[in-house]
């Protein structure tokens, strides 16, 4: 690649859309130290803090998703999507991308749509097994869509799909070796098997509340908890910090030694924490988010438990959740398998292939 090069990523609105772009961004850093970067975000969302804090450049698309329900916010959409075209326009004009890649998000539509009117390559990083609607009408006009499920030529070009799996954080290839320092980390009990609960950086509403009425039930598996609760509700719940056996945290900066001291984890079902959790390879049970465009998490954890690698419990069975708790942690026969499974779907060199890609394009 010639030193000149500029790359220009695009994704957001999410930590599913923003660490992926975030993760080729430093492996296309890596080989190319050279190179120029910029991120296009969404204004307000939580891309214009994190990419700066990881140590890129971003700028803002005033620019939000049609909401799903009838309301006013809608009507101001087309006047956004125009500003945010002439915008991304002006962007790329400016800084003259050698190619463009886009993981999803807001902003990603407009810097895509621009990028391939100027006839500037394009990559797709796909992250879900159902692609929302922008990446389906992207999808003619990019090189190629890297993608981590099957069965995504129903949406997809197929001979523009190449299947990579998602980007994940690399310090997760070598947890077993952890487990000691995360149980230090955590002042844990190494004689009690640690059930961690992840509802997402903003938390999961449902989760927490089921928590809150049978912790004492699940608690009587002679089990500890680790309750990632999410910033939205840590005020509401840090007061099960006095329970003994409960770690309640709003947020965990180190997750490889949380998988590490993990037997068994309770999750959602967005893309990237899939991707993970099956370089991870413990018992999961996925509860998916209902709140989610065209319910991609129940297809995101559709596409594990099909294999028999994970279990599922959908929000409106969430009551369910405690005995299902009690049936994993009784049956180890039902743990070995589950971990089993999960772990044959892990692909965990998604970003370097993601990256040799984007070079054949620059090539």
């Amino acid at each position: 690649m010639k030193p000149s090069v500029n790359i220009l990523l695009s994704g957001g609105g999410t930590g599913g859309h923003i660490y992926p772009a975030i993760a080729i961004a430093n492996e296309l850093k890596h080989r190319n130290p050279e190179a120029a970067f910029l991120f296009i975000g969404a204004e307000g969302r939580m891309e214009m803090e994190k990419v700066p804090q990881s140590g890129y450049d971003i700028k803002g698309l005033n620019i939000t998703g049609i909401q799903r329900s009838l309301t006013l916010k809608n009507l101001s959409f087309p006047f956004k999507l125009i500003s945010s075209l002439i915008k991304a326009h002006k962007i790329i004009k400016k800084f003259k991308p050698n190619v463009v890649i886009g993981t999803g998000g807001f902003a990603s539509g407009p810097t895509l749509y621009m990028a391939n009117r100027k006839h500037i390559p394009s990559i797709i990083q796909e992250q879900n097994s159902y692609p929302g609607i922008t990446n389906k009408i992207l999808s003619g006009k990019v090189r190629k869509i890297c993608v981590a499920y099957d069965g995504l030529e129903r949406f997809f070009p197929s001979d523009k799909l190449i299947k990579t799996g998602n980007p994940v954080r690399q310090d997760l290839l070598h947890i077993a070796e952890k487990r000691g320092e995360a149980l230090a980390y955590f002042g844990l009990d190494k004689d009690k098997k640690t059930l961690v609960v992840l509802g997402g950086s903003l938390g999961a509403r449902a989760i927490n509340h089921a928590l809150e009425k049978h912790i004492q039930t699940i608690l009587k598996n002679d089990i500890q908890v680790i309750w990632q609760s999410g910033k939205l509700y840590y005020e509401e719940y840090k007061k099960f910090n006095d329970t003994e056996g409960v770690q309640v945290k709003e947020f965990i900066q180190r997750m490889d030694l949380l998988y590490a001291a993990a037997d068994m984890l309770i999750s959602r079902a967005g893309a990237g924490s899939i991707s993970e959790l099956c370089i991870v390879g413990k018992p999961v049970i996925f509860i998916p988010s209902p709140n989610v465009a065209e319910d991609h998490q129940t297809k995101n954890a559709r596409s594990v438990t099909d294999k028999d690698a994970a279990l599922l419990l959908t929000e409106e069975n969430i009551s369910e959740l405690p005995m299902m708790i009690d049936q994993l942690i009784k049956d180890e026969r039902l743990q070995e398998s589950l971990s089993k499974n999960i772990k044959k779907l892990a692909l965990p060199n998604a970003t370097k292939q993601i990256v040799d890609e984007v070079e054949k394009i620059l090539k």
